[in-house]
């Protein structure tokens, strides 16, 4: 992906491309990185910074496509692990891509199934401790769990969650999954490590995403090739190296290398970057930068499962331009509403008579319900209760990153920013 001063005339053909906007103006040092720009796809513009929904299955859990359209989302990104165990990634292919397959009309982004490998390995099921404490252990499994992946040089042999079968990815394997998917932006198949793991194993590992990333590369410049008739899609190296500086920095350079190689020699490259793996809270900004520091500028970068809004600012301000994350709707589906005053639980009993807003000052489709009835559907387990909490945590997420681009764009971002954080972090988990 290379930096344009113009959209491309035939995006279909082209496939996407980036340009950056204004520079982010007295962020919190000097050598900020953060900007705003556009990534343009065949089906339409992302400007950035942007948050991207999670629809794992084709789907935002609980609402409908077109209602998360509505409140302003410009992406959603699907997961190449679950879709190819169910429906399969052909009967998507099929249907004319994951965009057509879903009914939603705007870019598309898919992962490549390694956070999904590497959690089975680990056993499990939906985070990463952000949190560095306790001996690591390259063994290490979660308490009570089996461990459901192996991974090898060549690629993972895992079982499925569903129905116990055993499958193999590997880089050639999650390219042609994606490229079925039909996704605007893919990722590159690489080995997603925790914070437990030792020293030794990291090295080892970031010389196999490395090795597996060149065949990506190869697979994905055939199949774009083959796969003509379909729109071009952008694969993106993804970068390890957990809470490691030179691991890091050294991930970064040698997929920039890569990616200069493959162009050279009549091949797409990169048209992006993902920054993977377990993060420390408290170094996310740190760990950030350094990628980015080595990273090409003029390169659109994603950073996988952020949302909490303090490291969403963090990551701006290091020159994160998209980024996903599941929690605003997993949390949603549990009761927990964020507000400009803090994130609450709906189903606490002081708002069983409480008829205002979930949030006064915020403006979106769920304002015209009541706290007092959101508790109450969550309290009658109404399925309705999981739809309008998603809808509001969405659209929170969404106007809260709208916001800051508006503000880098209009340069008052920091003003923005520490109003933001100083409200929502003085009421928190109320």
């Amino acid at each position: 992906m290379t930096s344009h001063d113009t959209a491309p005339t035939d995006p279909r053909k082209l496939g996407p491309s980036f340009r950056i906007g204004t520079r982010l103006p007295g962020a919190r040092s000097p050598g900020a990185l953060g900007r705003t720009g556009v990534i343009t796809t065949p089906h339409g513009d992302i400007h950035t910074p942007a948050f991207v929904p999670v629809g794992t299955k084709a789907t935002v859990k609980t609402v409908l496509p077109e209602s998360v359209a509505a409140l302003g989302a410009q992406a959603v990104l699907a997961n190449a692990y679950h879709l190819y165990l169910q429906p399969g990634a052909e009967i998507i292919d099929e249907a004319g891509g994951l965009g057509a397959f879903m009914n939603w009309p705007g870019p598309t982004y898919t992962d490549s199934g390694g956070f999904q490998v590497m959690s089975l390995g680990a056993g499990f099921k939906k985070v990463i401790s952000m949190d560095l404490t306790g001996e690591q252990d390259d063994h290490k499994i979660a308490e009570g769990r089996e461990r459901l992946s192996h991974v090898d040089d060549d690629g993972v042999t895992f079982k499925s969650h569903l129905d116990g079968s055993f499958h193999r990815f590997s880089p050639e394997v999650s390219m042609r999954i994606q490229h079925q998917l039909g996704a605007d932006i893919i990722f590159a198949f690489d080995e997603l490590t925790t914070l437990m793991n030792t020293r030794g194993y990291q090295e080892n590992s970031l010389e196999r995403t490395r090795l597996w990333a060149i065949r990506c590369l190869a697979e994905h410049n055939r199949l774009s090739l083959d796969r003509g008739h379909r729109p071009q899609q952008s694969l993106w190296g993804v970068i390890q190296g957990a809470q490691y500086e030179d691991l890091r920095r050294k991930a970064a350079r040698d997929l920039t290398e890569l990616s200069r190689i493959d162009r050279e020699s009549g091949g797409k490259g990169f048209g992006g970057y993902g920054i993977g793996g377990a993060l420390e809270k408290d170094n996310l900004g740190t760990i950030v930068g350094w990628v980015n520091t080595e990273l090409p500028e003029d390169a659109p970068k994603h950073l996988l499962g952020i949302s909490e809004p303090d490291d969403i600012f963090t990551a701006i301000e290091n020159g994160v331009d998209t980024f996903d994350c599941v929690s605003p709707t997993r949390v949603a589906r549990n009761g927990a509403v964020y507000t400009r005053d803090g994130r609450v639980n709906i189903t606490n009993s002081r708002f069983r008579r409480d008829f205002g807003p979930i949030d006064p000052e915020i403006t979106n489709y769920t304002s015209q319900y009541t706290r007092a009835y959101l508790h109450h559907l969550f309290k009658a387990k109404e399925g309705l209760a999981a739809t309008l909490a998603t809808l509001h945590n969405v659209a929170f997420i969404i106007d809260m990153v709208d916001g800051a681009r508006d503000a880098i764009d209009n340069g008052d971002y920091p003003a923005y920013r520490d109003e933001f954080l100083g409200r929502y972090y003085a009421g928190r988990s109320r």
